[in-house]
């Protein structure tokens, strides 16, 4: 289905409740499997963790997991110590090109038996879970923060403890710590200095715990891009959220100042206000090397403000649900933009013209229909297979509309 967003005002205050995160929701659903006792509250309706979840309750020798990058990652690991279980885990035409070379190579490092049914690297992989009895594994600093928390969400289950060390400069670092954060909050012993991370095997079982998961800062983003398009003083109040986030794409409360978007907490809420209009001739300058998924909506705000923006560490966003940077790039310059990219790098420069009526191509990313759709508050477009946006935020469409969007 595709979405006609009609050029669009929104109200000046409004207030939308976020499903849990996604991020979170994955790693507490797997980390529910192996420790009966968690409990978890707030969890994401995501299409995602829809998925994880039945991947994680299904008894079948395939499971496929269609577009969920984080659970082909994660499951990975999770059935490499499923013991005496043999499973084919398998995903779209997409998941099938997407990278898994370093997380399978680090798993057979630890002991497991995992082979390739189709091409060397790639999914689909068919996995015999085995008691794992190595515990030392190093990778490369600058990988995917998914194939480490993969490792690190089943690392108290290894007889002994895990203790990864990463070669060269840590990128998602905000990831790797979320993981820590919640394996901590479950009474599993945790380190993580210099470039080495070690987690102890967990001697004994606990009591039952309950995790309340966090609200989803990555759809918070596209809030964030309606506030900086909307005029002074809109505010949108967004629940559920914390002053002391987990989630790396919280540094959005202070990256979209640079837009003239201030954000306060009041109890467990975020308000949003456009407090200040930005200067059109400002240049946004950013390294998202924590935060890239977050990219695309703040590449899209600067366009929708006329402004020229330059984000670095980017590397990771051409093996996600499309190359991101490359869809980035066709679709802004359909609308007037005009745009440089390089493996890890975007470059947008100055542009005072956007097009009407243009349709967006989606590339089945949930993120590129979300991230261009704050464009209906400056000219009129088209959001193609609109419906991909279930994969993160199955409400979004519905919110917009709460806001006063006008769609067809």
């Amino acid at each position: 289905m595709d979405i006609h967003i009609l050029k669009s005002t929104i109200n000046r205050k409004s207030s939308l409740t976020i499903t849990g995160s996604k991020s979170e929701s994955n790693r507490l659903l797997l980390l529910q499997a192996l420790y009966p006792n968690v409990r978890i509250d707030n969890l994401s309706n995501s299409d995602d963790s829809v998925l994880m979840q039945k991947a994680l309750a299904s008894n079948e020798n395939l499971i496929d997991i269609h577009h969920a990058g984080t659970a082909m990652r994660f499951l990975t690991a999770y059935f490499s110590v499923q013991e005496g279980r043999e499973v084919v885990l398998t995903g779209s035409q997409r998941m099938k090109e997407r990278p898994m070379k370093i997380l399978v190579d680090a798993l057979k490092d630890l002991g497991a038996d995992i082979q390739y049914i189709s091409n060397e690297g790639f999914p689909p992989l068919r996995i015999k879970g085995k008691r794992l009895v190595n515990s030392e594994v190093t990778l490369k600093a600058n990988v995917s923060s998914q194939y480490i928390s993969a490792l690190l969400l089943i690392a108290s289950r290894l007889d002994n403890g895990l203790e990864i060390t990463l070669d060269g400069k840590i990128t998602s670092v905000p990831y790797i710590k979320m993981t820590l954060h919640l394996l901590d909050q479950l009474g599993i012993e945790t380190s993580f200095k210099s470039n080495v991370i070690s987690v102890e095997p967990l001697s004994q079982s606990f009591e039952s715990k309950i995790v309340v998961v966090e609200s989803d800062w990555s759809s918070a983003s596209y809030f964030y891009s309606l506030a900086a398009l909307s005029e002074l003083n809109t505010e949108i109040t967004l629940s559920t959220y914390k002053k002391e986030s987990l989630q790396g794409d919280s540094v959005l409360a202070e990256q979209y100042q640079l837009f003239g978007v201030e954000t306060s907490f009041e109890d467990n809420r975020i308000k949003l206000r456009k407090a200040s209009m930005v200067d059109d001739q400002s240049s946004i300058n950013l390294d998202l090397s924590d935060a890239p998924d977050i990219a695309q909506t703040i590449v899209v705000t600067a366009f929708g403000l006329g402004l020229e923006c330059y984000l670095t560490g980017l590397h990771t966003l051409k093996i996600k649900e499309t190359d991101r940077l490359v869809a980035l790039k066709t679709e802004l310059e359909k609308l007037g933009a005009e745009v440089t990219i390089t493996d890890s790098t975007l470059h947008l420069k100055f542009s005072n013209t956007i097009k009407n009526d243009v349709s967006i191509a989606t590339y089945n990313d949930h993120r590129m229909a979300m991230a261009f759709a704050p464009l209906g508050l400056k000219t009129s477009l088209k959001i193609e297979n609109s419906d991909v946006v279930s994969k993160s935020y199955p409400q979004f469409w519905e919110d917009l509309s709460t806001l006063g969007f006008r769609l067809k």
